[in-house]
C-alpha cells in the first residue's frame, strides 16, 4: 500500500530537491568508456519502489486527457475486468526516468543524457491503484556514435511488488553526450 513512496509524496519531495539544487544521482563516481563497455550484459541495478496511488493516476489522466473509467472512476472500475482502477501504461512508462536516477551510471565528461526512444515495449500486467513498482535495468549495448556521443541500449523490466509478471518490459535507448 502507498506510504512515503506514493507518487504524490515523491513529486512534492522532488520539487523541493529541484528547488534546492539536489543532484543525488551524481554522487556516484562516473564510469570511463571502457568501464561502461565492460558492463554490457550485466544488471546495472534495481530502483527503489514507487507507489502508484489514485492521486497520481488522476493527475496523469488530467495531463493526458485520458479519462477512461478504468483509470479514474473507482466505482465503475470495481465492476470492470480488473476489479479496481489501474494506472495508465504510459504513466508506468513515464517513471523510467525517475527509476533510472537510482541506478544508471554517468559517463566521465557526460554533459547530458537524452531519451532517444524505445526499440521494444510491452505492457504485460496492469498496475492497480496502490501498487508499488520498481525498475530493473540491464545494459545491453553501448555504441559509439562519434567521439563525443554514445548510444546505450538498456533492457528495462518494471516489476510490481508481489506479482509474478512485470508491469512492462522495454528496450530503452539513451544518448549520452560528452
Amino acid at each position: 500500500m502507498c506510504d512515503e513512496s506514493s507518487l504524490t509524496t515523491v513529486i512534492a519531495k522532488v520539487g523541493q530537491e529541484r528547488s534546492a539544487g539536489a543532484e543525488g544521482y551524481r554522487d556516484r563516481p562516473p564510469l570511463s568508456r571502457p568501464q561502461l563497455s565492460a558492463r554490457v550484459g550485466s544488471e546495472l541495478g534495481v530502483s527503489g519502489w514507487f507507489c502508484i496511488d489514485q492521486g497520481a493516476i488522476n493527475a496523469f489522466a488530467d495531463v493526458t486527457r485520458d479519462w477512461q473509467p478504468i483509470h479514474i472512476d473507482e466505482e465503475a472500475a470495481r465492476s470492470g475486468p480488473f476489479g479496481m482502477t489501474i494506472a495508465h501504461g504510459f504513466l508506468t512508462l513515464s517513471l523510467l526516468s525517475a527509476m533510472a536516477l537510482d541506478v544508471l551510471p554517468t559517463l566521465e565528461g557526460q554533459r547530458a543524457s537524452v531519451n532517444y526512444g524505445l526499440n521494444n515495449l510491452r505492457f504485460v500486467t496492469p498496475v492497480r491503484s496502490g501498487d508499488r513498482v520498481r525498475g530493473r535495468f540491464t545494459l545491453k549495448n553501448v555504441s559509439e556514435r562519434n567521439t563525443r556521443s554514445h548510444l546505450l541500449t538498456i533492457g528495462v523490466v518494471v516489476e510490481i511488488e508481489r506479482q509474478p509478471k512485470p508491469a512492462l518490459v522495454a528496450e530503452w535507448l539513451t544518448l549520452i553526450n560528452s
